[in-house]
């Protein structure tokens, strides 16, 4: 049964307490943060393109992707950019947070997994380069074929270069103000049905990675920090939500959310973006037909209707009963 929260802040629970124990400048405007667990005990598991959520404050939730060794289990590393628009996460992890530092976070959680292959294509725009390297690393210990395409705005802008060029040709370092944007089209062509493509980065790059690999029929997999502008949903109307396992029934109006009502009428449910890119509040949905405003689920899990999104997404008839 879903807990009642009578107060308790929300963003506390299951949260880790970790401390700074490092801070570096890794490119220019990004600086990679190094955590470990306050008492010093090992950190739980995760597996490559995984991401941690940062409480920063009881509305200040931002996810981060792990970029260090995964069989570290005393420390995870992050790489943070400071976004120009800030709504306050980035900003203040660049202009507060110092070494000794306590930060909270929740996770690690995995909604961008490398499924075994032998053949990976990788494409990483800016700061989408944090879960890429660590699925480089995966793919290069697992002994399978891969080569990586990554762009910046220029090479001072881009991370963990260093690295990266020790892998030789198998990795193509391509900076804005020297290539011009990157040739997707050239660097997925010809590769077979079997080779796995990844990609992460801005919105403009995940949209056109999307196009040219439709054109070529090859899989992907990608991981948005920002959501993707939706242009097909229809006007904003009141719906009812059957909460099944709490028992409780919640009208949602047309200037709220699923999400606020369940929060409202005391119900614990975690979420991090708000917008619909993370995944953390992820529902079962045992009837009625959702309204997909999402930039997390796939075409495939949108059309089989079986979650959704409470953050963002809305209901195309009158009622839906969630599992919740």
């Amino acid at each position: 049964m879903p807990k009642f929260l009578d107060g308790q802040d929300e963003t506390a629970i299951d949260a880790l307490e970790l401390t700074v124990h490092d801070i570096a400048l890794i490119a220019e405007g990004c600086i990679g943060l190094v955590l470990q667990k306050s008492d010093g005990t090992e950190l739980p598991e995760w597996t490559p393109g995984a991401h941690i959520d940062l409480i920063l404050g009881a509305d200040l939730v931002r996810q981060y992707s792990l970029c260090g060794d995964p069989s570290d289990r005393l420390s995870w590393r992050l790489g943070i950019l400071l976004e120009p628009d800030s709504r306050g996460g980035s900003r203040y992890l660049h202009e507060q947070v110092r070494v000794g530092s306590t930060l909270r976070a929740r996770g690690p959680r995995n909604h961008f997994p490398l499924d075994p292959g032998e053949r990976y294509l990788f494409v990483a725009g800016g700061i989408g380069i944090t879960p890429i390297w660590t699925m480089v690393r995966a793919a290069e210990a697992a002994g399978a074929q891969w080569q990586l395409l990554y762009g910046g705005r220029s090479r001072t802008s881009m991370a963990f270069l260093d690295e990266l060029e020790k892998f030789g040709d198998r990795v193509m370092i391509r900076p804005q103000d020297e290539y011009g944007l990157l040739d997707l089209p050239a660097f997925v062509h010809g590769a077979d049905e079997d080779t796995a493509v990844y990609c992460c980065g801005p919105e403009p790059l995940i949209t056109a990675m999307e196009n040219v690999c439709a054109t070529e029929s090859l899989g992907l997999h990608v991981e948005r920090f920002a959501p993707k502008p939706i242009t097909d949903a229809g006007p904003n109307e009141e719906f009812e939500v059957v909460c099944a396992q709490s028992g409780i029934t919640l009208t949602v109006p047309a200037n709220s959310t699923i999400l606020a009502e369940v929060r409202k009428a005391g119900i614990e449910v975690l979420s991090s973006c708000s917008e619909g890119t993370c995944g953390t509040c992820e529902v079962d949905i045992l009837e009625g037909v959702p309204d997909h405003r999402d930039s997390f689920l796939t075409p495939g899990e949108r059309k089989s209707g079986e979650s959704m999104m409470i953050c963002v997404s809305r209901c195309l008839g009158g009622r839906l009963v969630l599992d919740i």
